[in-house]
């Protein structure tokens, strides 16, 4: 258990940060899924800026590595244009 102030603000400050990564993290993941389970080009395409604007996000703050926000990237702008 921590003893100093600074310590406990820090395990308060940790978890909270815990909770904010593992809600966009997940709030991503629920919208690569919509995304990859649409059938419709133009709502697909719709989607994609979103979706990709998400993924640069999670990068930009270390959520994800940003190789795997390239590649999820990549591979849903290939299954748009695929449809």
């Amino acid at each position: 258990m921590a003893h100093h102030l600074s310590a406990k603000k820090r395990i308060r400050q940790s978890e909270q940060r815990r909770l904010n990564n593992v809600y966009h993290a997940k709030s991503a993941r629920n919208a690569i899924k919509k995304l990859r389970s649409t059938k419709e080009k133009e709502e697909a395409a719709e989607l994609l800026p979103k979706v990709s604007s998400m993924l640069d996000r999670l990068a930009k703050k270390n959520i994800i590595h940003k190789n795997k926000a390239a590649n999820l990237k990549s591979s849903l702008t290939h299954h748009v244009n695929s449809l």
